[in-house]
């Protein structure tokens, strides 16, 4: 199908009911069968990206040159080459110039396997919603700071969509003074959000614990040493460990793994709604106020 008719089909999409439900409905669609699971370079692939596309058109998001597609490429294990796509938008910021800051989520999944799909509704379109959410706030809310909004592909083969947006970023790398990165938003049975990212960069923690006193979720910092064990450090675990390879302060939003972590059963009906409403309420107050002190924190951090 032309990807125009997709996008067609797509917004005529019956929609659940009432605006606070808009992230549980991209999480809705994003994770659907007829995505196929997401995988890099798959018509379930191209579906999700016409969808996501539609959504920028909805919130009224601009590319940062011509186009939002950023493609890619990279050389699989058994010798394949695939495309990948990354999605880029931009809020223009009230100031010219300056500091820029990156707001990330991988939109891929892991496919179909011996017949199972394997839809990814929390890994990752709750994170996928919980930028878009985060778009809309912006939009609503205008930014000092330019926003970088990037939708990247390929996280599950070893980050490689992340990778190829800083090796040709849209904007000079040094001018992003901070990536704010969404992966696994929706599944917590102790109503528990994680922010990583305050130990390496200890700027970010009197924001976030504010942010922590009033959020609708219990938000606690950590994960981000090796005190519990290196497999308990997520510093390397997501999208924005190729930010901070390039020394750029990051800051990750998840929960921790659950049973449905890389299964078939990661789907729409496993997710727990109430929770998944407040986490994406709590991700968009904590990236409206890091946007709000990007200048002291790349300061801080020395960018």
């Amino acid at each position: 199908m032309a990807l125009t008719a997709v996008v067609l089909s797509l917004l005529a999409a019956p929609a659940l009911a009432g605006p606070g439900d808009k992230a549980l409905d991209d999480v809705r669609i994003l994770s659907a069968d007829d995505m196929q699971g997401r995988a890099p370079g798959t018509p379930g692939s191209e579906k999700a990206r016409a969808y996501i596309l539609s959504r920028f058109a909805q919130i009224g998001l601009s590319p940062v040159g011509e186009r939002f597609e950023q493609p890619f490429s990279y050389v699989k294990r058994d010798g394949s080459t695939v495309r990948g796509i990354n999605l880029v938008a931009r809020i223009k910021g009230g100031a010219e110039g300056g500091r820029v800051i990156v707001v990330s989520a991988h939109y891929d999944h892991l496919g179909v396997h011996d017949g199972q799909i394997y839809n990814g509704a929390d890994d990752n379109a709750s994170g996928v919603a919980g930028l878009l959410a985060v778009a809309e706030a912006f939009k609503q809310q205008p930014p000092k700071h330019d926003v970088i909004l990037a939708v990247v592909d390929a996280e599950e083969g070893g980050l490689r969509g992340a990778k190829a947006f800083v090796a040709d970023p849209p904007v000079p790398l040094a001018s992003i003074g901070l990536n704010v990165n969404f992966d696994m938003l929706s599944k917590n049975p102790n109503n528990e959000l994680y922010a990583a990212g305050a130990a390496p960069f200890p700027s970010l923690k009197p924001i976030l614990v504010k942010v922590a006193m009033t959020a609708p979720v219990t938000l606690k910092l950590g994960h981000d040493t090796d005190a519990d064990g290196k497999q308990n450090n997520w510093t390397d675990q997501s999208d924005h460990y190729a930010f901070a390879e390039q020394g750029v302060p990051w800051v990750y939003f998840g929960v921790e793994d659950h049973p449905e972590y890389h299964k078939p059963s990661d789907d729409f009906a496993t997710v727990p709604q109430d929770f998944f409403k407040r986490s994406v309420a709590t991700v968009v107050q904590a990236t409206l106020a890091l946007e709000r002190d990007l200048d002291d924190l790349a300061k801080a951090s020395g960018r």
